[in-house]
Formats: C-alpha cells, sequence, structure tokens
C-alpha cells in the first residue's frame, strides 16, 4: 500500500503536532546526524552489495551466527522478503492475525500467497505484529513461544520492541526456534523513519531462503553507517522509555474519560481509539484544520471502521492539547 500510512503530513499545511506516525517527534538525533555529516563522502561510492559489516556486528550484539542476520531497507523490506522467500520455500497459506499492518498482506499477494482468514491444519506460516500496530498490543517472550510451537511458521514483527516494556522474544530466541522469521527496525528504535534501516533474524534455512530474493546494493551507504553508529554507541531515541510509556497511559486514559471516546488499553506508545458519533476522517480533517493537528485515520486497516482512529503520545504539553481539542470535537458533535 503506497499510501493510507500515517504520517501523512504533506497532505495538510500548518501541522503543529504529529500524532499519526508510530514515532516520537521529540528524539534527540543529534549525535546521529552529526556523524552521518562526517560521512557523506560515502555517497561517492556503491556501498556493500550486502550489509555484511552490519550484519556481523548486530550477530555479536545479539550473540548469534551472522549467517542468520539479514539487514534490510526498513522493515517494510524485510516483509517482502519474508513472503518472497515463504513462497520459494513451499510456504503458500498464511492467516495474518488483524487488525495489523496492511503490508502483510501485501506482501503476501505480492508473492502469490494464499491469506487464509482462519488458521487451520493447512496455515504453512502465521504473521504477527509484536507489539501490535495499530492496538499496541503485546505479548511477552514466553507467549510467542506458544504461538511457534503451535503454528508451523511464525513471521513476527518486532519494530516497536525498544518502545514497551514488554520482554519481547530475543534474537537467539528466535534462531533457536527454528520456526521463527523475525523483523527488527532501527527505524523506529532511533527515530530515523527517512534512514530505511531494519533487519531479519532467523534459523539459516530461511536465511538462505530469503538472501536468494534479495536485490544487491539494497541498503545505501549512509544507512549502513548510521547502523554502526547506533551500535557502537549504544543509542537510542527515547533516552527515558519507562517515563514516556507512564505518559502514553496517561494520555489514553485521558482520552477515554471523554464522551463519545473509547480508547483501548495499550502496551506501548500508540493507541486505537474509537468515535461514538462521525468519523476518523472527519475528525482527522478538523483536528488538521483548527487546531493544526495530525491524526491517524485508522479505517483502512482491516476489521476496523470509519469511526477507529490512532495517536502516539508525544509531549505532556503537547497531549494536553491534543485531549482538549478532541473534547471540544466530541461537544460540538453530539
Amino acid at each position: 500500500m503506497i499510501t493510507g500510512h500515517g504520517d501523512d503530513i504533506y497532505e495538510y499545511e500548518d501541522i503543529r503536532i504529529n500524532f499519526s506516525s508510530n514515532i516520537y517527534s521529540h528524539a534527540d538525533i543529534t549525535p546521529l546526524v552529526e556523524h552521518l555529516r562526517g560521512e557523506m563522502d560515502k555517497i561517492c561510492n556503491y556501498p556493500e552489495p550486502e550489509a555484511l559489516t552490519l550484519e556481523a556486528k548486530i550477530a555479536e550484539k545479539e550473540g548469534i551466527d551472522a549467517e542468520c542476520i539479514i539487514v534490510t531497507n526498513g522493515a517494510t523490506d524485510a516483509i517482502y522478503l519474508a513472503a518472497e522467500a515463504c513462497r520459494n520455500l513451499g510456504l503458500s497459506h498464511h492467516h495474518i492475525i488483524q487488525p495489523t499492518f496492511s503490508e502483510y498482506e501485501d506482501a503476501c499477494r505480492n508473492a502469490g500467497l494464499l491469506i487464509q482468514g482462519d488458521a487451520d491444519e493447512d496455515t504453512d506460516a502465521v504473521w504477527i505484529c509484536n507489539p501490535n500496530n495499530p492496538t499496541g498490543e503485546a505479548i511477552d517472550a514466553s507467549g510467542m513461544m506458544l504461538l511457534a510451537r503451535e503454528f508451523g511458521t511464525l513471521i513476527i514483527d518486532q519494530s516497536y520492541e525498544d518502545i514497551t516494556l514488554f520482554p519481547t522474544m530475543t534474537a537467539k530466541e528466535a534462531v533457536d526456534a527454528g520456526n521463527i522469521i523475525q523483523i527488527h527496525s532501527m527505524t523506529k528504535t532511533c527515530a530515523i523513519p527517512g534512514i530505511r534501516l531494519g533487519y531479519i533474524v532467523t534459523a539459516r534455512r530461511f536465511a538462505k531462503a530469503i538472501r536468494e530474493c534479495m536485490r544487491p546494493w539494497s541498503v545505501n551507504a549512509l544507512a549502513i553507517s548510521a547502523g554502526h553508529y547506533i551500535l557502537d554507541n549504544g543509542f537510542k531515541a527515547i533516552q527515558y522509555i519507562e517515563d514516556y510509556i507512564a505518559e502514553a497511559k496517561r494520555l489514553r486514559n485521558a482520552l477515554d474519560e471523554i464522551e463519545g471516546i473509547s480508547a483501548m488499553t495499550s502496551d506501548t506508545n500508540f493507541m486505537l481509539c474509537e468515535l461514538a458519533v462521525g468519523t476518523a476522517a472527519e475528525l482527522k480533517d478538523w483536528l488538521a484544520k483548527q487546531h493544526g493537528i495530525l491524526i491517524r485515520d485508522a479505517s483502512n486497516f482491516r476489521t476496523l471502521s470509519p469511526r477507529h482512529f490512532r495517536v502516539a503520545a508525544q509531549s505532556k504539553e503537547e497531549n494536553e492539547i491534543l485531549i482538549n481539542a478532541i473534547r471540544q470535537w466530541t461537544s460540538i458533535t453530539k
């Protein structure tokens, strides 16, 4: 899906506060930016055809073999590679736990895979996002291992693993399980969506099939350099995750207390909400034009309705502006 995602700030003028992306907009990435300024000469040469040096560094950090790591052009690239590899391995029947990120379904269709509404004895692979987008629900590592034992192949997108207090599955656990394809996103961890940097962790059998689907030079030189800097310096965009998650919970509770708004509980920084009156598209347009606020219309997530929207917590002051603006909306749409 090319359009229909969050962060469509380009569609509006004068947006002051962006709640539509799951990226924390106040992350201090100055050290990484300064590093990349000194790396600009790298654009004069081709990058590594495959980011082997970065794969080796990730493997060392995770305590696994480098053959089990594939660095990708963001998590979305990893999703499409996983689907293509499954097709080539003869894993044709896939179930996607909904509602969730639309690219899993698009990747499966693009690879010619059969998408099942329910998992059954014919299911070859199951896709799950953990923590899940858009609901924010998380399953701990032991729960994911139970799912892995139940299904032939489990594809886990852990893009939001660093924006939750839940203990998600480790890379070593994923490799040792033998039937897990685990997707990671440095984009989310470090709040650098423009860089496009992710990686896959999986057992050798899957890793080999995924590599056979890769395109050369798919990860650019600056992204590889950023990856090295991130690992060498332990760089993360959110330094005080406990405080940030606490503020996200405060925002969720405040929204849920507004008459006409139902906010789901969440284990991460974003939350799914439902309107009693009106549509998410109407609310989004009103907030953008009246308050310079951008939210995510979640109606295009499968199984959700035109009343659903998603927001990601920002600063306490900005969250208060959102709360008051939505309170105003509900008062005029009763």
